[in-house]
C-alpha cells in the first residue's frame, strides 16, 4: 500500500469515527411526551436506562480509543515509519494493513502486548 493510499484511507477512518462519536453524544434519552409523570413507573425502566448509557459510553470510549490510534498511524506515516511494527521493526505486511490500517504492531507483537494486559 503506498503512502497517500494509507493516508487517504486513514483520513477516511478518522472522520467516520468522528461521526460515529459525535452521534453517540449528541443521542440522548428518548423524549416521552405522553407520560404524564417524568419518574420511572418501573424499576426495570431505570436498569435499562442504565445499561443503555453503559453501552454508549463503551462505544464512544472504544471509538475514542481507535481515532488516537489512527491519529498516530498518521504521524508514523508523517515520520516514515508506517507499515513497520512499532516494537520489533518488522513489515506489517499489505493484508494486515489492509484490515488494520492503524495497525502499530505486527500480529505477534500485538499478541504479545494484548497478554501483557
Amino acid at each position: 500500500m503506498d503512502t497517500e493510499q494509507a493516508r487517504a484511507r486513514l483520513q477516511e477512518l478518522l472522520s467516520e469515527l468522528e461521526g460515529s462519536v459525535a452521534t453517540l453524544e449528541h443521542e440522548g434519552p428518548v423524549d416521552d411526551t405522553d407520560e404524564l409523570s417524568h419518574y420511572d413507573q418501573h424499576p426495570a425502566d431505570a436498569a435499562s436506562t442504565i445499561s443503555e448509557a453503559d453501552r454508549e459510553s463503551a462505544l464512544i470510549d472504544a471509538a475514542r480509543g481507535q481515532q488516537e490510534q489512527v491519529l498516530a498511524a498518521l504521524a508514523r506515516l508523517d515520520e516514515g515509519s508506517y507499515g513497520r511494527c512499532v516494537d520489533c521493526g518488522a513489515e506489517l505486511g499489505a493484508e494486515r494493513l489492509e484490515a488494520r490500517p492503524e495497525a502499530a504492531r505486527c500480529i505477534s507483537c500485538q499478541t504479545a502486548a494484548e497478554g501483557a494486559r
